[in-house]
């Protein structure tokens, strides 16, 4: 499985962004997907993730700021971010459960929060 993470940026505070995940090379309809992202000198943590059913699941601190979704038909996870913070800045990756339990990670996509 591939992912490629898209769509970061700067922005202020109280903002929003898009950020875009486009899988190739699986069978994108009967995978969970999750969102983590690392703050400068902080370990990666668990931001939401969605199911094959489309069960969504959120860290308490994005709840009801975040929203995550998926197009099968695009094979693309997306994470939608409003209400921005500062302390949402970081690196944004996607990933499966198989790639999130051997550790292997894409590439990310940089979000900046201004305050």
């Amino acid at each position: 499985v591939q992912l490629q993470a898209s769509g970061g940026g700067l922005v202020q505070a109280g903002g929003s962004l898009t950020l875009s995940c486009k899988v190739s090379g699986s069978t994108f309809s009967a995978l969970t997907f999750s969102w983590s992202r690392q703050a400068p000198g902080k370990q990666r943590a668990f931001v939401p993730d969605i199911t094959s059913r489309n069960m969504e699941n959120y860290e308490d601190s994005v709840k009801g700021r975040f929203t995550i979704s998926r197009d099968n038909a695009k094979n693309t996870v997306y994470l939608q971010m409003r209400s921005l913070k500062p302390e949402d800045t970081g690196i944004y990756y996607c990933n499966t459960v198989a790639g999130l339990l051997k550790n292997s990670w894409g590439q990310g996509t940089q979000v900046t929060v201004s305050s």
